[in-house]
């Protein structure tokens, strides 16, 4: 995650947990653990396996430093299992459904600022598809969004042992377990990749979209200048988007339509990653522009094309008739001079 005030940003990492607890799906798990780290998958843990295991080469370091530390996290996913498949049956009673798909997911972890050092812990809660219990950890207080979980929004809320154990796992244990992951993984967490930028446009009548893609890690920005300074009108910045390499993709197009085509090379696309002190600078350039438009005849083009066509043929026509005309024209003298001399031959003589 990225947190900008003009070029001035702040670098957050991040450790989550999320577990899906379910009944009633054909050919999937009771229970499924992930942990990611900066959106890289780290751990799994099912109920299948009973076991968590590293996903990542890396996260096999973590064993040199804390023997301990699979069977442990065996231990606590284990025990999140139990109170997952409790939660389906509270579920079930409480929205009366006994035969339907029950679907209980939850996600908590931390964020560090790596420059500030600032911590914070994060909770949610979401039922079928639905976000219903939110934990604000600054506060320590559980937050309900359907009056449904209103109860158990008080229950937690004056289970003060329970919060204390979140605040102790989510902003003590968990940064310290994010900042030995991002050592572990440096090589992967930590490297920088720079983007290709292209210059794209539908058609030219189309805003100019400038598009970077292929670059690690996802701390970056890209906005278009004129004459050096940015631009906050004429501009739509896309989404930040995930490749399947792990890297990553993003866009900004700009709206020339009332712009000169003189004044294009005034432009520029600019792309900062973080890490890398050098930002990337693509010049407004037509010749650089990559489309797959091409023109269409329109209608009123076609009929001119085949009246051409038409004119052409009959002069063809007409040119070849005429030739016919004169080689005939020239022949009918010599024709009709053999003819006489015929005649003459076979009339007899007095």
């Amino acid at each position: 995650m990225i947190i900008c005030c003009n070029l001035l940003c702040a670098v957050l990492h991040s450790l989550k947990h999320i577990y899906t607890a379910s009944s009633g799906v054909p050919n999937f798990p009771d229970f499924v653990a992930v942990v990611f780290v900066n959106e890289f998958q780290t751990d799994h843990y099912s109920s299948v396996t009973k076991t968590t295991v590293p996903t990542q080469a890396w996260m096999s370091q973590v064993t040199a430093d804390d023997p301990d530390y699979w069977r442990r996290q065996t231990s606590y996913w284990e025990g999140q299992e139990e109170i997952g498949r409790a939660n389906i049956e509270i579920g079930k009673e409480r929205f009366n459904r006994t035969e339907d798909i029950h679907v209980i997911q939850v996600l908590n972890g931390c964020e560090w600022d790596d420059e500030t050092g600032e911590v914070n812990g994060f909770g949610l809660i979401s039922n079928y598809g639905e976000d219903v219990l939110i934990l604000d950890m600054k506060a320590q207080r559980w937050i309900a969004t359907k009056p449904e979980f209103l109860r158990t929004q008080h229950k937690w809320n004056n289970y003060r042992s329970w919060l204390e154990f979140m605040e102790h796992r989510l902003v003590q244990e968990c940064p310290v377990r994010l900042k030995n992951s991002l050592m572990y993984g440096k090589s992967a967490l930590q490297r920088t990749v720079l983007p290709i930028v292209s210059l794209l446009q539908k058609t030219p009548w189309s805003p100019v979209s400038c598009h970077a893609t292929g670059f690690y890690p996802d701390r970056a920005l890209m906005f278009w200048t004129r004459d050096g300074e940015e631009l906050y009108e004429q501009v739509d910045h896309g989404e930040l988007l995930s490749n399947q390499d792990g890297t990553f993709q993003m866009s900004v197009d700009l709206n020339l339509s009332l712009e000169k085509p003189d004044d294009w090379w005034r432009y520029h696309c600019v792309f900062q990653l973080s890490g890398v002190e050098d930002d990337i600078l693509t010049k407004l350039d037509p010749a650089r522009i990559r489309t797959n438009w091409v023109q269409k005849p329109s209608a009123t083009t076609l009929p001119i094309t085949l009246s051409t066509v038409v004119v052409m043929v009959s002069i063809l026509t007409l040119a070849i008739g005429v030739t016919v005309y004169k080689k005939k024209k020239a022949k009918k003298p010599s024709d009709c001079l053999d003819n006489v001399v015929l005649s003459e031959k076979l009339q007899p003589e007095t």
